[in-house]
């Protein structure tokens, strides 16, 4: 006979942030990922509406949003805040962070705070 004793926790740890100025929702808001009208606003901004819990739900959505970025820069720098807090640059590499860590932290939760 023993005596067998376990303690368990589900441990939650942040494993990455990141911070953008709303000012660039309008831009993110001209990147538009499918027919439906998903946009890089939608997943970046609004994921809880959308139903995306877990960076695996976005990954994909956040790399095709990069590659229209980067595809045509002009139409995007037009989104440019006036009051230039954030600029297009920003956006890219905010959206390159991002897609990066959903793909190596796959399971992790989306958190956001507007």
């Amino acid at each position: 006979m023993s005596l067998d004793i376990w303690l368990t926790a589900r441990i939650t740890t942040e494993v990455h942030e990141l911070n953008i100025t709303h000012n660039l929702g309008k831009m993110a808001s001209a990147v538009i990922l499918n027919e439906a009208g998903l946009t890089l606003y939608d997943v970046m901004w609004r994921p809880d509406e959308h139903e995306f819990t877990q960076a695996k739900h976005i990954y994909k959505w956040l790399k095709r949003g990069l590659k229209l970025l980067k595809a045509d820069p002009d139409k995007y720098k037009a989104f440019n805040p006036e009051n230039e807090w954030g600029d297009y640059y920003g956006l890219v590499r905010v959206v390159e962070l991002y897609t990066e860590a959903c793909k190596r932290w796959r399971t992790a939760k989306i958190h956001i705070s507007r």
